[in-house]
């Protein structure tokens, strides 16, 4: 992995075989981030995709494996309520079964990168965005 700052603004290239939560993760502890958005596309070999189940206040867990296009990785990193940052990512995939063009997103838990992943991180300026569960849902949300 290799990235650049221009300006206030990140740009990150991961290479075959890197995870890109956990260098994006390692990226902001590094650069001393706690609070961003994140975009990104590349081609992937793994992805561990979550799908939240409210009734169970749990997240159900899915790995999809192959030629895998990163259509669209969206996401934002906060400090959760130890003070250690977080992230809450997203993504959609293209790739084909058989004959089929397919397509499944959600939650990312982790995700590995087959050929490249280019990611644009935006830090926030001038403050810091947390993150607290809320035990009613199971979940957390961004706390100001």
């Amino acid at each position: 992995m290799e990235y650049r700052k221009i300006g206030d603004t990140l740009y990150l290239r991961m290479d075959k075989g890197d995870e890109i939560i956990e260098n994006l993760l390692g990226v902001c502890k590094k650069e001393g981030i706690s609070s961003a958005t994140f975009y990104g596309i590349g081609g992937c070999s793994e992805a561990q995709i979550q799908t939240f189940l409210p009734e169970k206040k749990a997240f159900e867990t899915h790995t999809l494996c192959g030629m895998l296009e990163l259509v669209s990785l969206c996401g934002n990193i906060t400090l959760n309520e130890q003070g250690e940052i977080a992230h809450h990512t997203h993504a959609m995939f293209a790739y084909k079964d058989g004959e089929r063009h397919c397509t499944m997103g959600g939650h990312i838990q982790a995700v590995t990168v087959l050929y490249t992943a280019e990611i644009e991180l935006r830090p926030v300026t001038g403050g810091v965005i947390h993150r607290r569960f809320d035990p009613e849902t199971g979940t957390g949300f961004w706390s100001f």
